[in-house]
């Protein structure tokens, strides 16, 4: 799984994870933002949409809002002036 450098991605307990269930972590080379740019994009539109803008009361709700709006982002949204579903 490609993931981006950032201190959400930087920790043990993802690394297990991913050890754990056979996942291989692939970060982008740093300085070298055409390794990266979807991912950044990607990453910048989650907080700023999701993750900033909730309010969550507990897992299962963070992970009923996330699960929307990643639907919202995959399904409904305009994709180079033609929309994706």
């Amino acid at each position: 799984m490609r993931v981006y450098n950032g201190p959400e991605f930087a920790g043990r307990l993802l690394d297990q994870r991913a050890y754990l269930n056979k996942v291989t972590l692939d970060f982008p080379r740093p300085g070298n933002p055409n390794d990266n740019a979807h991912i950044e994009a990607f990453n910048s539109c989650l907080r700023q949409e999701c993750l900033n803008a909730s309010r969550f009361l507990s897992p299962d709700d963070a992970g009923t809002r996330i699960n929307g709006w990643r639907t919202d982002h995959n399904e409904n949204r305009t994709r180079n002036g033609v929309n994706s579903s």
